[in-house]
């Protein structure tokens, strides 16, 4: 796999019982290949920043309002703060799923924008759109909202619900914000020809705790 290619994988292992061990793994794992980030829960990213102190072109990356999306926009922005004192370089945090499908664009905007405005000129923000639970229609709304709102990426999954990233999706999104916007697939990314047909309809960030067997040509079993 090229190089590139490589450096646009967000190593991850969001799973709760996910032990320290296995974070130093993840992380060691990243500094080893030079993956764009290590994403780990909130409670992780001082560990990963730590470690990764030497290493500034791998970023920390963790999630907000995970995996549902339901907190307030208070509680995210504080998240997002939080987050950031602790090390953090992006954020991936989970729009209000609900208030989109109730046409609630307005709330669904200032909520992605609390995220925005928290964690401006200190860290990236990807918003999280769950596709699988959303129609064409919505996963559309979900992308303008979000580059209104000043995202700089938006994401297909959590990986924690019904599905993940399709090609069909990655297409959508990438035709719905423009050249100038990010788009990360993330959720049953296992292997190098998934990640490439991924990058082929438009994705520029690759979620997935099979980091190392993409960069090895290998398939994995891994959900994520």
């Amino acid at each position: 796999m090229t190089k590139n290619v490589v450096n646009m994988i967000d190593h991850t292992i969001l799973k709760a019982d996910a032990t320290k061990a296995e974070i130093v793994k993840i992380v060691e794992e990243a500094k080893e290949y030079l993956f764009a980030s290590v994403c780990v829960n909130p409670t992780w990213v001082k560990t990963a920043a730590e470690m990764l102190a030497s290493t500034p072109e791998v970023k920390v990356c963790t999630v907000i309002g995970f995996p549902l999306g339901a907190s307030t926009s208070e509680t995210k922005a504080y998240e997002t703060k939080n987050a950031i004192e602790n090390g953090a370089n992006e954020i991936d945090m989970v729009i209000n799923i609900a208030a989109l499908k109730d046409q609630q664009d307005e709330v669904v905007e200032n909520d992605i924008r609390a995220v925005v405005e928290a964690a401006k000129g200190k860290a990236i923000v990807k918003v999280i759109i769950e596709t699988c639970l959303l129609t064409m229609e919505e996963k559309v709304r979900a992308c303008e909202l979000s580059v209104k709102a000043g995202a700089d990426f938006v994401k297909t999954s959590t990986g924690f619900s019904t599905g993940g990233a399709t090609v069909e999706d990655i297409r959508l999104m990438r035709q719905t914000v423009g050249p100038e916007i990010g788009v990360k697939a993330s959720g049953g990314v296992r292997s190098r020809e998934d990640a490439l047909a991924m990058v082929e309809a438009g994705a520029t960030r690759i979620g997935a705790s099979s980091g190392v067997s993409i960069a090895k040509g290998e398939q994995s079993s891994s959900s994520y």
